[in-house]
This record gives structure tokens, sequence and C-alpha cells, in this order.
């Protein structure tokens, strides 16, 4: 028996309202360029939006001019979508309540998580939008989840509850010390005053 090994999300596809709300969230509020769109191969009476959400991957939503925005919470049982979640710089991040309240849009506030800072919000239809911003930047060829995985083994040998700030600089000096030669012997902590 063999894995169907995956090398990322290929894309997400999102039951969308009409063409126009669809364009104005994702492109208009969200910054994400409309790259093209066609009709949904697999139903004529819906058309099938394309959008970069900044890594060249791709969100798409099936639109149909008959459906209106429904703003109340999408479904949260087993098997559904909670929420999505996109990757915003801290400078982005810093003005997002701002830009939230310019335009009315209720939100829950900046949520620290450890790692990362949070706000959530819905979109015309419902579902829950995370933006969220990381705290640190990997060192130079590793990821995010590299980090993240020794963030978390030092957490659990620490007993802690969750990822916190320590966890997260001491996981980036292991990842450096594995990943970069050096020519001293010694790379234990000195104190040079």
């Amino acid at each position: 028996m063999r894995k169907l090994q995956t090398q990322g999300v290929h894309h997400i596809t999102l039951t969308g309202a009409d063409r126009q709300t669809s364009i104005d969230f994702w492109e208009g509020l969200l910054g994400m360029p409309f790259i093209f769109d066609q009709p949904n191969l697999d139903n004529p009476d819906e058309g099938h939006l394309y959008f970069d959400p900044g890594d060249g991957r791709l969100i798409t939503i099936f639109t149909n001019e008959t459906r209106t925005p429904d703003p109340t919470r999408t479904p949260t049982e087993p098997g559904c979508v909670h929420h999505v979640a996109f990757n915003v710089s801290k400078a982005v991040f810093s003005q997002v309540v701002t830009r939230l309240d310019e335009r009315g849009v209720d939100h829950s506030g900046v949520r620290d998580r450890g790692f990362m800072d949070s706000i959530y919000f819905k979109d015309p239809l419902g579902l829950l939008i995370e933006l969220a911003s990381y705290k640190f930047f990997p060192p130079e060829g590793c990821t995010h989840a590299d980090v993240m995985i020794e963030a978390h083994r030092l957490r659990v040998a620490r007993g802690d509850y969750n990822i916190a700030e320590e966890h997260l600089a001491d996981a980036i000096e292991l990842l450096v010390e594995r990943r970069q030669q050096s020519l001293s012997a010694d790379r234990s902590p000195k104190n040079p005053y």
C-alpha cells in the first residue's frame, strides 16, 4: 500500500452568489487579482471565477446570477468548512482593523495565537475568513512548517500549554544550527561583554 503524496493546495472552490459580489469581495476587499473566468464545466447555469490569493495558487468561486448574498454563518457541523485563512504581512495586518472598520465589517478584533496574530470576519455569504500574520520568518531554506514542528516539540518537552514566541525563537536557533555549518567548534551561547 502506498500514499498519494500531496504537494500543496492546488485550489479551493467555494459556492458564491452573484458574479459582482464575488469580485467585490475577493478582489475589492481582499486584493486577490481576478485572473480568469469561464462557465462551470459541470453546471452551465453557473460561472466559475478564479482569483490569485497571493501565492499563485487559486481560489475559485461558482457564481449564479439568481443567488443573492446571505450573511448567515455557514454550517460548522462535522464535515463542513469552519473557516478559510489567508496569510498577510505584518504591515498589512497592522491595518486590518482600520480597513475593516472603514467598511463597517464586523470582526473579532486581533487574536494572539502565540505563533501568529489573527482576525476573523465573515464574507458576504457567511463564510468565516481569517487573516493571519506569522510572528516569525523561517530561516533561509526552511518553511514555516519546519519552524512550527520544532516549536511544537519544544513546547511539549517543556510542558507548555501552547506555542509562544520563546518556542519560535528557540526553534529558529535549532534550525539554523542544524542547517548552517560554522567554523566554530563550540556554538554555545557566549557573553562577549
